[in-house]
């Protein structure tokens, strides 16, 4: 099939397009010129007839900018850097042979993930395990493969003990390190050691550097959320840690801050406090709801006043990706900054970013099968898709999707009708909505029509996807923007079943 992308630019013509299904609140994507491309044309439906719907596709073109843009910021500062990239985020394969091509390593978090990297001939010391769950065979095969392992926990370093003397092999391994004050809080997680206890543990367990088969290389934390600050105080709590160990005899190199690196969906901030603006109104019984039986995406109201917290990623949000590492590495530390200090240590920075190099790497595309009207007047439109298929932990999604309407003579009596409603899917639930947003149609919906969730890639695709009511999941469809070859499905459809996917 031909991908041969027209040359187009971002303009009104496009604001057209978007105008087909807006938020009742809107929130506009921002697109890359090979999504505004595809949008634009006829290859979509040809697709999602060859491949079925939902259909993920994909063009691993950005990742290599924004890795590029990382590395650039660290360059500047003369810091030893690399990234890892988070394969979680996404399981295509050709975002691995994406990354590797910039130097960057790889983040795995299963035993499946690590064999797929193993199989396409990466070396395990361009490698580290970050699972959250590692079990006997997954410790062991990294053992084997020199891959460096992110020890969280005492029983996972009581196993590489047993392991490392059964196999008589080193273990490369990065403490896990968790319990940082911030603002005088500790930050509580489930994942790490406490930084108080770990000198104590390392003594206890490690007790003679030299004979120990188990090396560490490395400290890591994991942070839940996108605070700068945070990060600012860990690392500030890391390094003393870090030069402690190394007079113990530890050669440490690196220090890894893990993922966390925010992204922006959105064109405009305006729209986003607008959403939340009215959203807020509609809970108070201000205003007609704008999500599915005025769900609260995080807050709710009791005596007129709203509480909680909006359980919902950031969608717009500032600064993102390069300017937020720049803040970390610039921010003060000792008598200079972060990046001074990493330097006078020779230490090398890590993380491990998935959602935000994935920015402007793939959209999920959708067909529509049904419209239904409910007797309030909205109206239910039925896409071949189930809600897993774009949705994280995220109480919602919170950006437009894209309307492309199907070429065909067949135009039935909703056509240019008005219809406001919500985006309903496969599974057999009252729940099952793809999104809990309303969305309004100007022209109407149509069967066949196609509706495009834009930026999926990053763990929107695959985090939770299932297969209930064996529902085969969609398939990843590799694109590239620069040439006119075929369109070919990632190797994780070619070389694996739906069971094993």
């Amino acid at each position: 099939m031909d991908t041969h992308f027209a040359e187009k630019t971002f303009d009104s013509g496009f604001s057209q397009i978007r105008d087909r299904c807006r938020g009742i609140s809107p929130l506009d994507a921002k697109l890359e010129k090979w999504q505004i491309d595809l949008l634009s044309g006829n290859s979509l439906a040809e697709w999602i007839d060859d491949f079925g719907s939902p259909l993920n596709v994909i063009c691993p073109e950005p990742l290599v900018k924004n890795i590029e843009e990382l590395n650039e910021v660290a360059r500047q500062r003369d810091v030893g850097f690399r990234i890892y990239f988070a394969r979680k985020a996404n399981k295509c394969l050709a975002f691995v042979d994406a990354a590797v091509s910039t130097g960057a390593g790889i983040d795995v978090a299963s035993e499946q993930e690590l064999t797929q990297v193993l199989n396409q001939g990466i070396s395990g010391r361009e490698l580290i395990c970050t699972a959250a769950v590692k079990n006997h065979r997954l410790l062991e095969i990294c053992v084997n493969n020199e891959v460096t392992i992110a020890v969280d926990n005492l029983d996972e370093l009581k196993q590489l003990l047993i392991i490392t003397e059964s196999l008589k092999q080193n273990a490369n391994i990065a403490l896990r390190l968790s319990g940082f004050l911030h603002e005088e809080n500790k930050l509580l997680s489930r994942f790490g050691f406490d930084i108080a206890a770990i000198d104590q543990i390392v003594e206890h367990y490690i007790p003679d550097v030299e004979q120990s088969r188990m090396k560490i290389i490395g400290l890591h934390f994991h942070l839940d959320g996108y605070s700068l600050s945070q990060r600012i105080a860990a690392v500030s709590q890391c390094l003393p840690v870090l030069d402690h160990m190394r007079t113990s005899g530890h050669q440490i190199s690196f220090l890894d801050i893990g993922g966390g690196l925010p992204m922006c969906y959105l064109e405009k901030e305006t729209q986003w406090e607008k959403f939340w603006a009215q959203h807020a109104e509609a809970l108070l019984g201000r205003c007609e709801p704008i999500t599915y039986r005025n769900h609260g995406l995080g807050l709710i109201a009791i005596n007129n006043e709203l509480h909680g917290n909006r359980n919902c990623y950031p969608y717009y949000q500032s600064p993102v990706r390069a300017e937020w590492l720049a803040g970390l590495l610039d921010a003060q530390f000792e008598s200079s900054t972060i990046a001074a200090a990493l330097r006078s240590r020779g230490v090398q920075l890590r993380c491990e970013p998935g959602r935000s190099v994935l920015d402007g790497c793939g959209m999920t595309v959708a067909q529509v099968q049904f419209r239904k009207q409910h007797p309030n007047g909205d109206w239910y439109i039925g896409l071949s898709m189930n809600r897993t298929q774009c949705r994280t932990t995220s109480d919602d999604f919170l950006v437009d999707p894209i309307l492309i309407p199907k070429n065909s003579i067949n135009q039935t009596a909703y056509s240019n009708q008005t219809m406001e409603g919500y985006l309903v899917g496969a599974y057999c639930t009252e729940s099952e909505l793809i999104s809990l947003r309303k969305f309004r149609f100007p022209a109407g919906v149509n069967i066949g029509d196609l509706i495009v969730f834009p930026n999926t890639a990053g763990y929107l695709m695959h985090f939770l996807e299932s297969r209930s009511h064996q529902f085969p999941l969609a398939k990843n469809l590799v694109v590239n923007s620069h040439d006119d070859k075929m369109a070919q499905l990632d190797e994780i459809d070619r070389h694996s079943s739906g069971e094993d996917r």
